[in-house]
């Protein structure tokens, strides 16, 4: 029986075999990789991962594809029927190492890959699908249009990479966007849980108004004479700072790991 997608989920299903077989050489699975995919809907990325390792994790939210990836009794795989925002991922690797492949639905992408920053300590790397316009925010460099918040947190945390750009006829149905796929590794040295906090808290406040240079959008916290020390020009804009400045504001600003009020 045909799978109807459905919007609540996000659902837009992989279809190019070309373009199957380009992620699944990116992705370079070995045989004992403790390897998770998110979102396995029809199966387009799960068969051939699981032909290339001996066991696979799956998540997935909608019962009806749970039930078809049940009813086929597949060696070596492993279902969860959960909402991948809720899994506890340092619970979920035990003593291990994650790798993660997602075909990730546009409405989850985000907040998905915030709350991985959060954990990235357990995880050898991310292959994910997403919206290009994400894919664009999420490496974008230092003085672009599209740097802004999501650029800092997950790239305090992952070395990013743009791998493969996809049109919408790749996928049935088609969505009305362009896609994209990352490869996300974590840096050898991650920040600690307080230094991550202060830092979305920094980031939040600083990109509120992206038009408003750091003077205006932080001037209930930071002095001028406080930017001045840290080598920071008052009146430039957010998207002019690098991450060392970030983690800099983050440190003057959070000590003690405290969150302000707006």
């Amino acid at each position: 029986m045909r799978h109807q997608a459905r919007k609540r989920f996000g659902q837009n299903f992989l279809q190019d075999q070309q373009l199957i077989s380009e992620i699944i050489a990116c992705i370079n699975p070995q045989n004992d990789d403790p390897l998770i995919e998110i979102g396995p809907g029809l199966g387009a990325l799960t068969q051939p991962l699981l032909a290339r390792v001996a066991k696979l994790t799956v998540i997935e939210i909608d019962r009806d594809l749970v039930a078809r990836l049940q009813a086929k009794e597949t060696p070596g795989l492993t279902i969860i029927e959960a909402d991948a925002l809720q899994i506890n991922w340092e619970e979920l690797a035990a003593d291990r190492r994650l790798r993660l492949v997602g075909n990730l639905p546009y409405n989850i992408g985000t907040p998905l890959l915030l709350k991985l920053a959060q954990q990235a300590n357990v995880l050898v790397d991310v292959h994910a699908m997403l919206q290009k316009e994400v894919v664009d925010r999420i490496t974008a460099q230092t003085g672009t249009r599209s740097f802004g918040r999501l650029s800092v947190m997950i790239q305090a945390c992952f070395e990013v990479r743009t791998l493969i750009e996809v049109p919408p006829e790749a996928f049935d149905p088609p969505p009305k966007v362009q896609s994209a796929v990352i490869r996300m590794v974590p840096h050898a040295e991650q920040p600690t849980t307080g230094e991550l906090a202060s830092l979305e808290a920094i980031a939040r406040l600083a990109f509120a108004n992206k038009r408003k240079t750091l003077r205006n959008n932080l001037k209930k916290h930071i002095s001028d004479e406080q930017f001045v020390e840290l080598g920071i020009d008052p009146g430039a804009r957010a998207e002019t700072l690098g991450l060392p400045q970030f983690f800099a504001l983050a440190k003057l600003l959070y000590k003690g790991n405290t969150t302000p009020s707006q």
